[in-house]
């Protein structure tokens, strides 16, 4: 069953109806495709690749329980964007890449589509996103470059539209919004209610799952495990920022800390004073990366970046401190100060996967039957939709418009794509003067002061190292 500690700490798991364990992997077995990861990435590949042939006999392996990674805890946003994707569209022509968009940005309501179909009530709604410029002037101009990069990245204009304050004001009631950008193409849903239930839809399609069942190595050909082995001709690893036990995998993605809270619902003196009828999503310009939401019960989920961990440990558990809680907590009631006496029922962590330079991949590597994908950067309900999608057609050597955007690589691996992460303390380093960088900045902005050597040489700072992980 899932733990009460569980569902004490995160809000999306307090929603899932309790269910039984699934059995463990005892003994050796065989199947012709086995995938490494019972989250998004995973449980999407196994769908369409039972859609386009539902002969293929899968298995699926997962340490914990579905969801228990990233796909169960993270911010419940289905993006219609991809973090990274302008290096994927890098020298492309226009039309190409206005194609790439089109294909990113339909998948929120091709993922919609699914769940509908396959009656999964995972909360889904589309009602777009606002990125706000709030709580200090400095934040308008840069909201209006991230618009800018949206159109010239290929986005459709219908998709992307500015707001001034006053149309801002009728959507989102924010602290001092000056304004922001309003993202047609993006959904909300519960993250844990749509793993799930996409886990019940799989096994019913007949892939088999076995929890609390911790891959040991990933290998051409097979996946050796705690208490048995998987012989399989295609292996897939769907693991993320959660594949610190591969060495060999490990090398590419590392885990990043992220903090999540949840608000008692809220009564309507205060949706009257914030807004968010239409339930959009909303974050403003901070460097501390926000996102929140309006929740089908109406509490706020809101969360902010955390901390990169030495060793690039991923984070397992779901408790956050109070300090953590407190800080995301005030950061809250910057936008929204009639929030600061609301109580806070819920308090969660989990780990995103970053890919050197930001790229998220979708590889298959035909000699040795090895596949994965990932590189999300926080943004992959959406993305493991797309991705988990293009693997399948990757496997089944289908020529689909997926296996033809830049993110797909057939006849790959992941070491001749993909640029290594620098060793440690190197990695540490860099992470903790980003940090501390983004906070003078920060301080700079919040208080309008113009210290004109200070500022240009802290944007500097922060050029010179993001350049390590970009």
């Amino acid at each position: 069953m899932i733990m009460n500690d569980d569902t004490q700490h995160n809000y999306w798991l307090s929603q899932v109806a309790p269910h039984p364990r699934r059995p463990r992997l005892e003994g050796d077995i065989k199947a012709d495709v086995a995938i490494v990861g019972a989250g998004f990435t995973g449980l999407w590949c196994a769908y369409y690749l039972k859609r386009h042939d539902p002969a293929l006999d899968i298995a699926i392996i997962e340490a914990e329980r579905v969801g228990h990674g990233a796909s169960g805890r993270n911010g419940g946003w289905v993006i219609g964007n991809l973090a990274g994707l302008s290096r994927l569209l890098e020298g492309l022509p226009l039309a190409q890449r206005r194609e790439c968009c089109g294909l990113v940005s339909d998948n929120v309501d091709e993922l919609g589509h699914v769940l509908d179909q396959e009656a999964i009530q995972a909360d889904y709604h589309k009602g777009g996103a606002i990125y706000a410029a709030a709580r200090y002037p400095d934040q308008e101009a840069i909201q209006r470059d991230y618009l800018e990069h949206l159109l010239a990245l290929g986005h459709r204009e219908t998709d992307c539209q500015w707001l001034d304050a006053t149309a801002l004001s009728e959507r989102l009631r924010i602290e001092n919004g000056y304004g922001g950008i309003f993202h047609r193409q993006v959904a909300t849903v519960n993250p844990a209610r749509l793993v799930t239930g996409l886990g019940g839809v799989v096994e019913r399609l007949g892939v088999t799952i076995y929890e609390q069942t911790r891959a040991t190595h990933v290998a051409e050909g097979e996946v050796s495990a705690y208490g048995g082995r998987i012989t399989a001709a295609r292996v897939v690893c769907a693991t993320e920022g959660y594949a610190a036990q591969f060495h060999d995998w490990r090398k590419f993605i590392i885990p990043v800390q992220s903090a999540i809270i949840a608000t008692e619902p809220l009564d309507e003196s205060h949706w009257r004073q914030i807004g968010l009828a239409e339930r959009p999503a909303f974050a403003d310009a901070s460097r501390i990366i926000t996102y929140g939401q309006r929740t089908a019960d109406g509490r706020i989920v809101f969360g902010a970046r955390g901390t990169y961990r030495m060793g690039a440990r991923p984070q397992n558990h779901y408790a956050i401190g109070a300090k953590a809680i407190r800080q995301r907590h005030a950061l809250l009631c910057s936008l929204f100060p009639s929030l600061k006496d609301v109580r806070i029922t819920h308090g969660w962590g989990g780990s995103l996967g970053l890919s050197r330079r930001f790229r998220p991949h979708a590889i298959y590597d035909r000699h040795s039957g090895l596949a994965t994908a990932g590189g999300y950067a926080g943004e992959g309900v959406a993305a493991s939709h797309l991705f988990g999608r293009t693997i399948a057609d990757l496997l089944l050597e289908r020529e689909t418009p997926f296996t033809a955007m830049p993110w797909a690589h057939d006849d790959t691996s992941p070491a001749q794509l993909l640029k290594r992460w620098e060793p440690e303390p190197l990695r540490w380093a860099a992470a903790q003067a980003i940090t501390l960088s983004y906070a003078g900045e920060e301080a700079l902005m919040k208080h309008q002061r113009p210290l004109p050597l200070i500022k240009p040489a802290l944007t500097r700072l922060n050029d010179v190292f993001a350049s390590i992980i970009e």
